[in-house]
């Protein structure tokens, strides 16, 4: 019987594989590279699908296991340094275990590309003690979804998902398949003992999950997934094959002599011991081949151990592959060349010769704040006021992060989601004679934030908490968060009003600013840096993805001295040079007009006309 086939991003393959395995809650965070999961599952949902983004990933996380609690099939979805942020529900859970299936996709960022970290979920689950399923491929990603619902059903379990950057954001021709036959949910059945956790509960189901695991290894190793392709070797009188996993195995295969034995280990943990065991017996020397932690190397040296087995095994640990950032298929060549064979000529003959030129290198492109953002504006209107006072400026996780970019230089401090409200607190502890700002966006307010700002009242700290309100979570594709009044459906929802939390907390002064009409925006910072105790700025502008100005500006050549102060003290993509004249470039100006404001000699005005400047 043939099937549609479509041409899907791993993301959205994950997710239609989630919708076909009968998802009835999907909760979760925005967090690149996950992000388009819950978006797609929203997009295709019928009705019956409960789909949130929920405040964070803790907040996730509970949301799901109540779902599955009830005996629903639940979907949590975030990247990689969100699973810290849910790893306390999630440790419990472990222990709890759960009834309907619970599957939490934890997408990692080898590299990185767009996070702080580059932590190895697989790692996370051998310390909770979770199987985890690590995807090659879109098109396995969206069969083993499902597969993973499957298991944790039957082993009442929660199950970790560990997608990488490069299957997330990968296309491939996925096979759409029947919907798996999944029983409507039987419901809550209280049970206290199984419910609520104890500490002597926990005693008991630690000995089960120990013992537990120890089956699943050996269950694994019969799942399809898992398996040895079986070769003559490689290397003459020394028998040499490979172990991949996740991405790597994807790439290994664009490149592997089909005469290598080849081990792909899918399910990292538990590990399918008495399959690596029987690959393991036939081999002298073994090359792993993984992206960030050596957790398959590790697992291979511990089984040859185990068994005494004469192998050698090589990878991370004993500096054969790189052990930090990703792999690719280029990289993986360059070390199955060095792995396989003793001469240059055989490595060309099992490998192949590369005969295609090669791509030029790309320029390196700074990650820049968009030309017309107001948090340039924030930015700008703090630093003028405070311009000769001691200040610190921490920083938090979003767009705003970008202000740690030269000219503006406004970033001092940036850890992880709402610390740099706590940051403050403590610089402020040891140098009261310090202004500590605190910058924060309005999605991470909500996400991480208010709990920084109760600390700040109640241990009666000294700082200026300044919210970016830019009405969405901009940095990870502009998804609805509580102060922007739409949930993740589109419906119409409940508009949290940040100063009124403020109020509610117990912030006494808090001051709202437009930050685009910049002298105001300059004397609102210096009133706030003029008290005492927990002072906010509400600075409220729309993202310029979400509101664009309808005037753009235009340098008048007529006018301008060329002293370059919008150039120095800006950084505005839309401000260029050509030759020895300053422009603005009508494609990406949006008229935010804080370069006007800056212009000692009034030479920026606004265009007469749209797509005409006064340059031309």
């Amino acid at each position: 019987m043939a099937y549609e086939k479509i041409l899907a991003m791993g993301n959205e393959a994950i997710a239609l594989g989630a919708i076909r395995a009968g998802v009835r809650m999907a909760a979760g965070y925005p967090g690149t590279p996950s992000t388009e999961i819950l978006e797609t599952i929203a997009k295709h949902n019928d009705g019956h699908i409960h789909v949130e983004w929920s405040v964070n990933e803790k907040a996730a996380m509970e949301v799901g296991a109540g779902a599955a609690y009830a005996g629903a099939r639940t979907l949590v979805t975030m990247k990689q340094v969100g699973l810290n942020v849910a790893s306390d529900p999630l440790m419990s859970l472990a222990y709890m275990g759960v009834k309907g299936g619970m599957v939490i996709v934890s997408a990692d960022d080898p590299g990185p590309i767009s996070s702080q970290t580059e932590q190895d979920t697989r790692t996370f689950a051998q310390f909770s003690k979770l199987p985890v399923f690590d995807p090659s491929s879109p098109e396995e990603a969206y069969e083993m979804i499902g597969e993973a619902f499957e298991f944790s059903e039957k082993y009442s379990t929660p199950v970790l998902f560990r997608p990488t950057t490069r299957v997330c954001h990968s296309c491939a021709s996925i096979t759409l398949l029947p919907d798996m036959e999944v029983q409507e949910p039987e419901g809550f059945v209280k049970d206290t003992m199984r419910w609520v956790i104890f500490p002597r509960t926990s005693y008991l189901n630690h000995i089960r999950i120990e013992k537990r695991n120890r089956e699943l290894s050996d269950i694994l190793s019969d799942y399809p997934r898992n398996f040895v392709q079986n070769g003559t070797g490689a290397g003459g009188n020394i028998v040499r094959g490979v172990a991949a996993s996740g991405v790597s195995f994807a790439y290994t295969m664009e490149v592997l002599p089909e005469t290598v034995p080849l081990l792909k280990i899918s399910t990292p943990h538990p590990f399918p011991e008495r399959l690596a065991k029987e690959f393991l017996e036939s081999l002298d020397e073994v090359l792993v081949l993984e992206e960030l932690d050596p957790m398959v190397e590790r697992e291979l040296l511990r089984i040859a151990g185990k068994y005494h087995l004469p192998v050698n095994i090589y990878g991370k640990l004993t500096g054969h592959t790189k052990n930090a950032g990703e792999n690719s298929a280029e990289s993986i060549r360059e070390d199955l060349r060095k792995f396989l064979g003793e001469a240059g000529e055989e490595k060309e003959a099992a490998l192949g010769k590369r005969t295609e030129p090669s791509a030029p290198e790309l320029p390196v492109r700074p990650p820049v704040l968009c030309a017309g953002c107001p948090h340039r504006a924030s930015f700008y209107a703090v630093k003028k006021a405070m311009k000769g006072k001691k200040a610190v400026f921490c920083g938090d996780i979003g767009c705003y992060t970008l202000g740690n970019a030269k000219p503006l230089d406004m970033v001092d401090t940036c850890l992880c989601m709402g610390a740099g409200v706590t940051i403050a607190q403590g610089l402020s502890a040891i140098e009261p004679d310090v202004v500590n700002f605190a910058f924060i966006g309005d999605s991470t307010f909500f996400a991480s934030g208010i709990t920084g700002v109760v600390n700040a009242v109640y241990n009666g700290n000294d700082i200026v908490l300044v919210v970016l309100d830019n009405s969405t979570t901009a940095m990870t594709g502009h998804q609805p968060h509580p102060g922007t009044g739409r949930n993740i459906m589109g419906d119409v929802a409940a508009k949290v009003s940040i100063r009124k939390i403020l109020e509610g907390i117990g912030v006494e002064q808090i001051y709202e600013s437009d930050p685009l009409k910049l002298d105001e925006a300059a004397e609102t910072v210096r009133k706030a840096a003029e008290g005492d105790g927990v002072r906010a700025i509400i600075f409220k502008s729309p993202c310029i993805a979400v509101t664009k100005p309808q005037t753009g500006y235009e340098v008048r050549q007529d006018l301008c001295r060329q002293c370059r102060a919008c150039v120095r003290e800006l950084g505005c993509p839309a401000i260029i040079m050509e030759g020895e004249m300053v422009k603005i470039d009508p494609s990406l100006c949006y008229g935010c007009g804080i370069c006007a404001s800056v212009c000692p000699f009034d030479a920026i005005t606004e265009r007469k006309e749209q797509g005409v400047t006064g340059d031309e």
